[in-house]
């Protein structure tokens, strides 16, 4: 622990290089000068907080044994990453963390060196990690390759298809599973439970590795002999230990479970497995939150907190947040729960996001109606059909981002057999400080072409409510709703629900000339855009809410072709595939002269900032519509 008056040891580590400098001793108060500079900045500025103290030892005894970057360190889901960050050159800026134009929300190449990969989405490490420890061992290079994986990603399919192809190939990779028993939400099913009992005899694996290395001195061990043994050494452990451990079943070596918090004890076997050839699985037990006693005792609100006390661990709400409009997902949980009561087929269905999705409202009242199914998106989308097949009507709620990882199942499993699932997408478009992997650009474009899926997105929250009503009415088929992160516009949101007609949209103005046709809550920002334009003298411009992308009001397009000479369309997706090129073939095929000027999300990734910031930066911001308007009035 630090004594009064020291210098800070961390004020003198700006790369692992300068790390490796310190004797072993003293790593543990650089663990604690790094625990608080997350706590002290991330107080201020926030971001993913718990899961990152979970893995302080872990980080600095990686850095600390392998000579990264030529060393390759590959984590799963980069909010666990943020101490990497201070100890690989972006300590003195970390302040920008997440700020548009500051540093990166997740790890990425295009940051540092030290950065593998780009790693937003769980349970992607064990794959990208095997592919550069096979090109390490084909290119008879001596770099080590480590795979951080845990707070939940390990429920992930991708993460056993990993697995199994590691067994499979010549390999030394190193596995480090983070066990925290958690993933934003407390982890779920029967490999958290496996791994929460799992164990390993310390004793044998220290006699076992005396034992191999000998036999290599000797010339004894090769390749083959050695996955022979280790099949007939996980075999007489099983019996011995009356436990069979999945992981040695697929050849791959064991060690653990150990404390994820003790830096020397993890540095000291670190040094003793990395060398040992074959794949290989280091099993750590940590806390998420570790060091933080508000974060500790409530991992899941403090897994991204926004401001806090560092000293209290209070939250800081802002002043207006009782006046403010609710957040769409709040919208969302709470008329789930109003359609549940009243439809008793009606099941909720999430992939680790409970509390996220506001799906918590209908687990807290009926918890045998409500399916956290850990982080497998496309195991929720074909869960889903299973369920609908045989009479329940499943709603469904993913992240656009995440939601493409079950774009298969959802062609596949959903959408040919007509199935009536109900899928929510959430945080579509934008969503603001965490970056391109987590912005729900593509979901429209992507979803458009699959037939029969209907796919809405409400103006406000009373248009949610409706959408939901009407998702849920006897023989409706695949039906998606989308709608952005963050709050609406309406104080007065409870209203009475109602069915709204399958693709038709509404008028919210008359005009002739110029019309403006706009998909999802944007168009709330279209009508404010549209006064200020008719301030300025624009004159006659019509404004339409689409409601539907699939099937689209073509009523309205018709009377748009009839009687505008320009049409600009508003979406918050990628410009390309959704509702602007609707729009476009629409008037092609239909010998319409009408010029469409299509405005959205570019066809580049966007980088991180506020939704503001990067509504501007796109162009979809008030200011832009009302430009293009008078551009073409």
């Amino acid at each position: 622990m630090q004594q009064k008056g020291e210098q800070n040891l961390l004020d003198h580590i700006n790369y692992p290089a300068d790390l490796r400098l310190l004797p072993l001793e003293q790593l543990p108060r650089v663990c604690e000068e790094l625990r608080q500079t997350l706590i002290r900045e991330l107080a201020n500025n926030p971001g993913h907080f718990a899961s990152s103290l979970g893995v302080v030892e872990l980080t600095v005894a990686l850095h600390y044994v392998f000579n990264t970057p030529s060393d390759r360190i590959v984590w799963d889901v980069g909010h666990q990453a943020y101490g990497h960050k201070l100890l690989t050159g972006r300590r003195k800026d970390f302040h920008t963390n997440r700020k548009f134009g500051g540093i990166k929300p997740f790890p990425s190449p295009q940051e540092s060196e030290y950065d593998t990969c780009t790693c937003g989405h769980a349970s992607n490490s064990i794959s990208i990690a095997l592919g550069m420890a096979v090109a390490a061992h084909r290119n008879h290079s001596n770099r080590y390759v480590v795979a951080v994986i845990g707070d939940g990603s390990m429920s992930g399919g991708l993460a056993f298809e990993g697995l199994n192809n590691v067994s499979g190939s010549d390999n030394n990779l190193l596995i480090i599973l983070n066990d925290n028993n958690m993933s934003i939400d407390t982890a779920v099913g029967g490999m958290k439970d496996y791994l929460h009992q799992l164990h390993t005899s310390p004793t044998y694996n220290r006699l076992r590795n005396v034992a191999a290395r000998g036999l290599e001195r000797m010339g004894i061990m090769n390749d083959e002999r050695r996955k022979g043994i280790i099949r007939f050494n996980n075999a007489l452990k099983s019996v011995l230990n009356r436990q069979h451990n999945i992981f040695e079943g697929m050849n791959i070596r064991y060690f653990g479970p150990d404390n994820g918090h003790d830096v020397i004890q993890l540095v000291n076997t670190l040094r003793q497995i990395k060398d040992m050839k074959g794949p290989k699985m280091l099993h750590l037990h940590t806390v998420k939150g570790k060091g933080y006693e508000p974060a500790e005792n409530n991992p899941t609100v403090f897994h991204a907190p926004g401001k806090f006390c560092p000293e209290t661990g209070v939250r800081l709400q802002n002043d207006n947040s009782l006046s403010s409009p609710p957040k769409y997902q709040d919208v969302f949980g709470e008329t789930l729960l109003e359609l549940a009561k009243m439809n008793d087929k009606i099941v909720g269905v999430t992939p680790a996001m409970p509390t996220g999705c506001s799906m918590n409202i209908l687990q807290k009242i009926m918890p045998e109606r409500t399916f956290d199914v850990g982080i497998a998106e496309g195991h929720a989308i074909t869960f889903s059909a299973g369920m609908a097949i045989d009479g329940l009507l499943p709603f469904c709620n993913i992240y656009s981002s995440f939601a493409q990882r079950a774009y298969d199942n959802l062609i596949h499993d959903v959408a040919i057999s007509r199935l009536n699932v109900v899928l929510c997408i959430d945080r579509a478009g934008l969503v603001g400080e965490d970056g391109p992997t987590h912005h729900g650009m593509f979901d429209l474009a992507a979803l458009r072409p699959i037939p029969g899926l209907v796919i809405a997105s409400p103006l406000n929250e009373s248009e949610l409510r409706n959408l939901m009503f009407t998702a849920q009415l006897p023989n409706k088929g695949p039906f998606v709703i989308r709608y952005p992160r963050g709050n609406g516009v309406m104080l007065d949101w409870r209203t009475p629900m109602q069915e709204v007609a399958i693709g038709k949209g509404v008028k919210l103005k008359e005009g002739e000339g110029l019309a403006v046709l706009s998909l999802g809550p944007l168009g709330n920002v279209v009508a404010e855009a549209i006064q200020q334009a008719e301030q300025q003298g624009a004159e006659n411009v019509a404004h339409y809410d689409m409601r539907f992308l699939c099937p689209i009001d073509e009523t309205i397009l018709h009377h748009v072709g009839k009687t505008c000479h320009h049409v600009i369309t508003l979406e918050d997706g990628t410009i390309e595939g959704g509702l602007g090129s609707a729009v476009l073939e629409f008037m092609n095929d239909h010998d319409y002269g009408t010029r469409v000027v299509r405005m959205g999300i570019p066809k580049q990734f966007v980088e991180h900032g506020s939704v503001g910031e990067l509504h501007h930066l796109c162009r979809m911001d008030k200011e832009a519509i009302k430009e293009t308007i008078l551009k073409y009035v």
